[in-house]
């Protein structure tokens, strides 16, 4: 079933759902769906898998030179979902990128997604580090030509194809927005225009990038509706586990994080407390969001169960 779908069945009701990471080389499907089976009890209708682009890793040829080699980390994501989907009887929405992927593997891509009956897919733009070896790709650039060529294919349309084709997909397209401004738009205003362009493409709904001060969110919300973007967005959520996360966090996805909060956290002695003060910031977030009657409140969870499991508790 699409997100939107469960969004309009739910009637109103705020849904719970999760962003888990694929396990790390050596570790199993096993060790991740123990990771997921904790917040099954309060029914997630969808799942997100992340992607995880390659890194580089410097080996040593036998005269002791060096040369980079291509690792991708935490691959699977694609394999996740149809376990996901199979085992746990829940939708997966996998993350699909732009960089790293030529149009033909991503056309690819998606039709073994569309096999596999996964409905839905998150669409980024992906990070600009890519690989030396992935720097000549002829993929996309941006998310909005990515979201085109997904909702080309919903339409029959294949990339080199010129008749009509019998196979249409039917994915529902997610994508990302930014209540704080994506750090590469120059203001506010030029990344609404940059999200605009993905709806008009073909987008469905809207995941945000973490916040930790609802108002930002609100605000978000009334702008993109005053521009015209009117589809589903669903808050994106993280509760702070270590207090080493108050300078993490903002340097990583470029976000602010309250005065109040880092305070309370600056007084902490240890991670534990620094954990409890996040859970509890988080769950007043929760509350505030679902009493506006936000459609769905998704966690980054970081494949970790603890918190959000604590947070969904005090919610759902």
């Amino acid at each position: 079933m699409k997100v939107t779908e469960h969004i309009e069945k739910a009637k109103g009701k705020t849904l719970f759902s999760i962003e888990i990471l694929p396990p790390q080389k050596g570790k199993t499907i096993d060790d991740l769906l123990k990771v997921i089976d904790p917040f099954m009890e309060f029914k997630p209708p969808f799942i997100d898998v992340t992607y995880h682009p390659e890194e580089m890793i410097f080996k040593k040829n036998a005269d002791g030179s060096v040369y980079e080699v291509p690792l991708r980390k935490r691959p699977g994501t694609v394999g996740i979902c149809a376990a996901i989907q199979g085992k746990l009887g829940v939708d997966a929405v996998p993350h699909l990128v732009c960089h790293g992927f030529t149009k033909e593997e991503t056309e690819d891509a998606l039709f073994t997604l569309h096999y596999l009956g996964i409905d839905n897919v998150l669409l980024l733009k992906g990070d600009d580090k890519m690989p030396t070896s992935n720097a000549n790709k002829r993929g996309h650039q941006f998310a909005n030509e990515l979201v085109s060529q997904v909702t080309d294919l919903n339409n029959g349309k294949y990339l080199y194809e010129e008749t009509a084709n019998e196979l249409k997909t039917n994915f529902c397209i997610g994508v990302s927005g930014y209540p704080e401004k994506h750090f590469q738009a120059p203001n506010m205003i030029a990344d609404l225009n940059n999200l605009k362009r993905k709806v008009d493409a073909g987008a469905e709904y809207i995941v945000t990038q973490m916040f930790f001060d609802n108002k930002k969110y609100f605000d978000f919300v009334a702008l993109c509706r005053q521009n015209g973007i009117t589809i589903p967005i669903i808050p994106g959520l993280k509760p702070i586990d270590k207090k080493a996360q108050l300078k993490v966090l903002p340097s990583m996805f470029y976000i602010d994080l309250p005065q109040d909060l880092v305070l309370a956290i600056d007084k902490c002695k240890d991670d534990q407390a620094a954990k409890h003060i996040g859970i509890e910031w988080a769950i007043a977030q929760s509350k505030e969001l679902k009493q506006a009657g936000v459609p769905v409140l998704h966690y980054y969870t970081m494949s970790r169960s603890e918190s959000v499991v604590k947070i969904a508790s005090a919610i759902f």
